[in-house]
């Protein structure tokens, strides 16, 4: 893991707790849908057609405007860029659905419900993708913004040793993942998600990488 060699043990160790929070590792069924989270991440999309592939759903929602971070890397939508990495894995286009208006995750639900509404669709179940350290936020959300629906969440199957790359540096991994953290402890009074317990040493973790500089991503009532 050469990109961590000099990150410091105890930074290193309190974001793999994170990280490990983060995942649901959920059982996968066969569902009515796949739906992909847009972000930065086109692994995501990569994930979303592997499931396909896989018979696990015969419809591809592919889901996500612009967000905060997007906005400032890619000039084309999450959703239309993850649509066109699926076919270019063997998605055909007819099995892929486009909502290209949300900039967040409630929004990428709340706009998926009406795209499938506007074509006469209700789906019973789902297989929601995204990124592996936004797992549970998804997880959450997609309780409280549709309830009464079948789901699970998974990702792309990668460590998180291997995750970070030249285009999605570790740093922004591990702020990304505190500000996640934030948002499942504050997100729930506020009516975006369901609560979710947070063990004590997440909560350890958590501290030890604010106090380290991870705090680009938190929520900050001056923004």
């Amino acid at each position: 893991m050469p990109i961590f060699i000099r990150m410091e043990k105890e930074i290193f160790l309190a974001a793999k707790i994170l990280w490990n929070y983060h995942l649901m590792h959920q059982p996968l069924q066969p569902a009515e849908c796949i739906l992909a989270l847009g972000s930065h991440d086109l692994r995501v999309a990569d994930r979303a057609a592997e499931l396909f592939h896989q018979n696990m759903a015969p419809l591809v929602i592919m889901s996500g405007g612009l967000g905060n971070l997007t906005k400032e890397l890619w000039k084309e939508k999450e959703a239309d860029l993850f649509a066109k990495r699926a076919v270019s894995l063997g998605v055909p286009e007819e099995n892929i659905l486009i909502e290209n208006r949300s900039t967040n995750t409630g929004e990428n639900i709340r706009f998926t419900r009406d795209l499938l509404a506007s074509k006469g669709m209700d789906p019973e179940s789902f297989i929601l993708v995204q990124k592996p350290y936004m797992e549970r936020r998804t997880f959450a959300t997609f309780k409280k913004q549709w309830p009464g629906k079948g789901f699970s969440v998974t990702s792309p199957q990668i460590s998180f040793e291997d995750y970070p790359s030249q285009e999605i540096p570790v740093e922004r991994v591990i702020n990304i993942m505190v500000g996640d953290l934030q948002r499942i402890i504050e997100y729930p009074a506020k009516g975006f998600q369901i609560p979710q317990e947070v063990p004590e040493a997440v909560m350890d973790a958590f501290h030890v990488l604010i106090r380290s500089g991870f705090d680009k991503h938190l929520i900050r009532e001056d923004r």
